[in-house]
């Protein structure tokens, strides 16, 4: 290679990262050395507290718990026949 060209290599490769310097600051924008303002929350508790009786009791209904209405038992309702 003669001088010129390997000149013209090195001359072309820093434009070429000029301009991607550049194109990458445009589109990613510079840092951010401000200061925000974010939202805290209090600091958890290690106590425990007991749940509303109302709510949690004994004579609760629960949803997992197969129900048999009008005295069927052992079928389903949803295929349509008793």
């Amino acid at each position: 290679m003669k001088k010129t060209d390997i000149a013209m290599i090195i001359l072309i490769a820093s434009v070429s990262v000029l301009i991607a310097f550049f194109v990458a600051k445009a589109v990613f924008g510079d840092t951010y050395n401000g200061n925000a303002k974010v939202k805290t929350i209090d600091r958890i508790d290690s106590s425990i507290v007991e749940p509303s009786p109302d709510i949690f009791n004994k004579n609760a209904i629960n949803p997992a718990v197969q129900v048999n209405i009008s005295g069927v038992s052992g079928t389903s309702t949803t295929s349509g026949t008793h």
